[in-house]
């Protein structure tokens, strides 16, 4: 491909065959050549004209045949609508003539070595005063775009190879080039594959290896979020990102890492990608000026984008009705590539008027002659020149041509950053200042500070991009060889920092809109769970193919803490199916689980719960009666089957049964004996009373029902282990520490919260204002209901009938207890004090009248002469 290809050859099919067969080799598939063979009759033409329009759809290969022709050239150029495109298309002709022999120039980047041959350029940027042998200008039809147009009718009127110009774009700039450049041959290119409407599909339903396409940063990233949070991530490529951002993006689409790409319309200008579907997030679009629907032109060249070489490709919206949705006649037009003519093309006088001020606006802003061309819009370099043209510093430092030509060179800074007219003007007016002062070149101090200010690779994505921008600008002012007084330098140290923004804002890319733990497990779910690749680690630590999705900790898995709210339940899913088998394991081994490895404890609410291996399994709810509770499976536990659920639940109430019988037997007792048909009602009654009250009431609530119990009820009470007391009913074996969790633990399922709370240690007084149960409180003090049963046993041993006496102190010193505390204990238990001056306080029984029983009346004496008096009396004798 060092030399031009002869007419023969061409004729022969040599040039597209080369190609062709290539892309057979890459592809791996049978060559279709049914849609060769007239092509090739057509690119016989070329050696017969000096221009060439290669007009057609998207994928029919135009591009690779006008690089394919520069490079049989000895010298040429091909100007790009996208700095991106250069830039790819730089890198392979470079593998082609080497990197000594090839020139990239675009705006923000300038690579020109000495002997460079071929010239890869953005369309503003190629340097029509360099004579090469070839020209080319790839997508012509954006001579129709308000904002740039006039720069690409611009190259298609003025730039001409000395042996051969090519024109590529659509189909519909057919008219224009006959208006335009009549001596032009056009040659028609069919697509290679065929491109079909496949339907509104919901993000959630698009195939792999799709792009959906978006109108603004912020549509881009909001698709890009939703993308990540349902299909694990997607590349995003916008025209403003640097070529380094971009290839980087582009290689985790192109390698697989990701299923999905979100870009603006920059895709449709000759990106080639491995795309199957082309999604429209959106059919309308902000234009410069307004919100517009997009041309058929528009739609057809980014639906174009699906489908590469003869692999077929579908395009489709989102939505099926409404202001995005495609209607019938659009879908038929770009399925059939069928679009409008364009009618006018925007002009701008490419060679301006320089000898003033005012000689250079009244040229720019000269209206065309041609009927097909139109004036452009008034870009943004107009406006500037026009904002500074209105300041007397501005004209008295343009009296000549050079100086004009130097400020009109100083407006065409792009406005990279977006901040409109005014602040650009700002800015394009400092650099003026100082390009036309002294030396006229920019301070190193005011470009290396600006820089310094930039090199920062903190932030989010909006941040670095913001940077990025602002670091095209100084690109920009670094490329243009007389504006510094070391451009080389200031170009190297701006590529730096534009590279290190770049990777930067990859990286933040990567972090905000891939989750490569969720495409894999995507993926990996789809083909089904026993293929997913879940690792459990001793600590509990899940992980896929060593990307860490949360932790199992019993039975439930927590998702990691670094995942965002909207995974959650992505990752929950798969982490059922992937640990199915763990969970099936661990449920049977605490089906047969030993006694020590159960326990029961205290939720945080205070609700009893039941542990295994000191994880939660479940919780206790009141059942029948308080020593029946019931066991409610955790709801972590619902991962298992019915059966299984079944038997965890049969074990841990086994286990509560035994234990409750071993901790707390006295309760375990009284409500058999509720349930025993044998015992008599009155006994029946009382234990179930008790049952329900945990074993431990104050004598008077049960004083009427202890009147009827028989001396074999009162034994069998007993035997159970409660004690009938002077003041309560209680068992002292409830007071034992484990007993006493246990009775408070069957209390709280039954009532849904806590009771009160357990005396510390089991202590035997406590203040007054620390009320628990089992305690009575005596004025300043609360004891414990048993101990206070064995000093009302001492105060009887200690009396003689009704006889004052004074109690023996030590065992209630020993317990602890005041002299205001021992004396209201006393009355209650039914003794008064007897005090006399300057004696020990003593007390005398006087015993209470229990509560239900009247009071016991004086016997009246029998009359006389009665057969009872009689009696009385020899009983009396006796």
């Amino acid at each position: 491909m060092n030399h031009l290809i002869s007419p023969a050859k061409l004729r022969r099919g040599v040039g597209w065959k080369r190609r062709d067969e290539s892309c057979a080799r890459n592809r791996r598939k049978p060559l279709r050549r049914a849609s060769t063979v007239p092509m090739l009759r057509r690119m016989s033409q070329f050696a017969r004209s000096p221009v060439t329009a290669v007009l057609g759809p998207t994928n029919t290969g135009k591009t690779y045949l006008a690089i394919e022709r520069m490079c049989g050239h000895a010298s040429g150029m091909i100007g790009f609508p996208l700095r991106l495109l250069a830039r790819e298309n730089y890198d392979r002709v470079v593998a082609l003539k080497g990197v000594e022999n090839v020139a990239l120039v675009t705006g923000e980047e300038r690579i020109v070595p000495p002997k460079a041959r071929w010239f890869l350029c953005t369309a503003e940027s190629m340097p029509l005063e360099r004579e090469t042998a070839f020209v080319a200008l790839d997508e012509a039809q954006l001579g129709a775009d308000p904002e740039r147009g006039h720069v690409f009718t611009d190259r298609l009127l003025r730039a001409r190879g000395r042996e051969e110009t090519m024109i590529l774009g659509s189909d519909s700039l057919r008219p224009m080039v006959r208006a335009l450049v009549k001596d032009a041959e056009i040659i028609s290119r069919p697509r290679f594959s065929t491109l079909s409407y496949a339907g509104a599909r919901k993000l959630s339903r698009l195939p792999r290896r799709s792009a959906i396409v978006a109108f603004s940063s912020e549509e881009v990233y909001a698709v890009a979020e939703a993308i990540r949070r349902m299909r694990g991530g997607a590349a995003v490529v916008m025209g403003a990102l640097s070529p380094r951002t971009r290839n980087a993006q582009v290689e985790m689409f192109q390698s697989g890492e990701v299923d999905y790409l979100v870009a603006t319309d920059a895709i449709g200008m000759g990106l080639n990608l491995d795309v199957a579907h082309v999604a429209f997030a959106s059919l309308r679009k902000f234009d410069g000026r307004r919100q517009r629907r997009l041309t058929v032109a528009e739609m057809a060249q980014i639906a174009g984008r699906a489908g590469r070489h003869h692999r077929d490709g579908t395009f489709g919206a989102l939505v099926e009705e409404g202001p995005n949705a495609f209607t019938p006649e659009e879908v038929l037009a770009i399925e059939g590539h069928h679009v409008p003519p364009l009618e006018r093309l925007y002009w701008r006088r490419g060679e301006p008027d320089f000898s003033s001020i005012d000689a250079l606006i009244d040229s720019l802003s000269e209206r065309p002659t041609d009927p097909v061309l139109t004036a452009a819009p008034e870009a943004i370099d107009l406006i500037v020149l026009k904002r500074l043209a209105e300041e007397d510093w501005v004209r008295a430092r343009t009296r000549s041509p050079m100086m004009v030509r130097r400020l009109w060179a100083a407006c065409g800074v792009p406005d990279f950053r977006k901040l409109g007219p005014d602040p650009h003007s700002r800015f394009v007016g400092r650099i003026f200042s100082y390009l036309s002062e002294g030396a006229g070149h920019i301070p190193h101090q005011w470009f290396a500070d600006e820089l310094q200010r930039l090199d920062q690779m903190s932030g989010d994505v909006e941040t670095i991009a913001g940077r990025i921008a602002a670091a095209r600008s100084w690109a920009y002012i670094a490329h243009r060889s007389d504006w510094l007084l070391d451009p080389e330098h200031w170009a190297a140290r701006t590529r730096g920092v534009e590279e290190k923004l770049s990777d930067a804002l990859h990286d933040r890319l990567r972090q905000r809109f891939v989750d490569q733990r969720t495409t894999l497990l995507l993926r990996r779910i789809g083909a089904g769970a026993a293929d997913l690749p879940v690792d459990v680690a001793s600590d509990g630590a899940v992980s896929v193919d060593g990307h860490a999705l949360g932790r199992l900790t019993g039975f439930r898995f927590d998702v990691s803490p670094d995942t965002r709210v909207a995974d959650k339940r992505l990752l929950i899913a798969a982490a059922e199916k992937g640990l199915a088998g763990e969970l099936r394991k661990r449920g049977a081994e605490l089906a047969v689980a030993g006694d020590a490895e159960l326990a029961l404890v205290a939720d945080p609410g205070g609700v009893p719960a039941l542990t295994w291996n000191g994880l939660p399994v479940a919780t206790l709810t009141g059942g029948t009666t308080l020593d029946r509770p019931v066991v409610t499976l955790d709801r972590s536990l619902q991962v298992l089957d019915r059966a299984a659920q079944g038997q965890v639940r049969e074990r841990l109430t086994a286990w509560l049964q035994g234990e409750m019988t071993k901790r707390a037997p006295t309760l375990g007792a009284l409500a058999a004996l509720a349930r025993d048909p044998a015992a008599g009602g009155a006994l029946r009654a009382v234990a179930a009373a008790l049952t329900e009250v945990g074993g431990i009431a104050p004598r008077d609530g049960f004083e009427a029902m202890l009147l009827p119990l028989s001396g074999d009820d009162r034994r069998r009470l007993r035997k159970a282990g409660v004690a009938i007391g002077t003041l309560d009913l209680f068992d002292a074996r409830l007071f034992k520490p484990a007993a006493a969790r246990w009775r408070a633990a069957l209390l709280a399922a039954r009532d849904g919260h806590p009771v009160e709370p357990l005396a510390p240690n089991a202590a035997t007084v406590l203040p007054a204002g620390q009320g628990a149960w089992g305690y009575r409180r005596f004025g300043p003090q609360a004891v414990r209901v048993d101990l206070v049963e064995r000093l009302a046993r001492a105060a009887h041993d200690a009396r003689q009938g009704n006889a004052p006496f004074a109690p023996d102190p030590a065992l209630a010193t020993s317990i602890g207890l005041k002299v205001e505390t021992i004396a209201r204990m006393m009355a209650q238990l039914g003794f008064r004090p007897i005090t006399a001056e300057g004696e020990a306080p003593q007390w005398r029984w006087h015993p209470p009248r229990r509560h239900g029983s009247p009071p016991t009346p004086a016997p009246r004496p029998p009359r006389p002469g009665n057969a009872f008096a009689a009696l009385a009396e020899l009983a009396f004798r006796r």
